[in-house]
């Protein structure tokens, strides 16, 4: 995966519990370290893009009452 991307190295700090799961996914999957990082960052960004859509469509209509200009007034003609 990561040979045709860029990447930018990052350090980060991991309590002892998660650097164990991770380290359990690691072998269990026979990926690196890194590709597991990756792979739940990807996840979670994922994750709020989704969140913040579904948001924004349940907003459509929330306001029944609501008016909109005729689309007749926007024409400069």
């Amino acid at each position: 995966m990561l040979c045709c991307m860029s990447a930018t190295r990052t350090q980060i700090y991991l309590t002892a519990e998660q650097r164990t799961r991770i380290d359990e996914v690691v072998r269990a999957e026979g990926v690196t370290l890194a590709e597991v990082v990756r792979r739940a960052l990807d996840a979670y960004l994922d994750r709020e893009l989704v969140v913040s859509e579904a948001v924004l469509a349940s907003t459509f209509g929330a306001d029944p009452d609501a008016t909109y200009p005729d689309r007749d007034e926007w024409d400069r003609g």
